[in-house]
């Protein structure tokens, strides 16, 4: 069974998008987007068989293209960087979390400790019943200091 010119034509359009989509750095079926040929034929959804037979001069130029590209997309190199640069802000934002979190920790510890410490403070006073007023200076009662 053979292919119709008609396929052929769809087959070579599909081809030549993938490559755009892939130089564009923006594959659709490519889990890598690398600039291979295998990529290439991934990206167009044709078989690879297929491909090699009859469009071996669009793989050729396809990486002509790379070449010329200098290998990896541009928009590939930007979302490299960028990641790179998320990385190290996600590795600072988890050194903060840490600090945050034993400060957290070490003023839940005080707020436990003073409150046993007021718990205390009440206990002796109710059990002490009164509490005797000192005299105020300069009521005579006390010579001077």
């Amino acid at each position: 069974m053979s292919r119709t010119a008609r396929e052929r034509d769809a087959e070579q359009v599909s081809l030549k998008a993938a490559a755009d989509r892939l130089l564009a750095g923006t594959p659709l079926r490519s889990i890598s987007g690398k600039l291979t040929a295998s990529e290439l034929i991934t990206e167009s959804g044709l078989r690879r068989d297929v491909v090699y037979a009859d469009y071996r001069d669009l793989i050729e130029d396809f990486q002509a293209k790379v070449k010329a590209q200098d290998s990896t997309p541009l928009v590939m190199q930007e979302l490299a960087e960028e990641s790179a640069k998320l990385k190290d802000k996600l590795t600072e934002v988890k050194a903060e979390l840490a600090e945050e979190r034993a400060t957290g920790a070490a003023l839940r510890r005080a707020v436990a400790e003073l409150s046993l410490e007021l718990q205390q403070a009440r206990e002796e006073l109710a059990s002490t019943g009164s509490v005797t007023r000192l005299p105020v200076r300069g009521s005579g009662l006390i010579g001077p200091c």
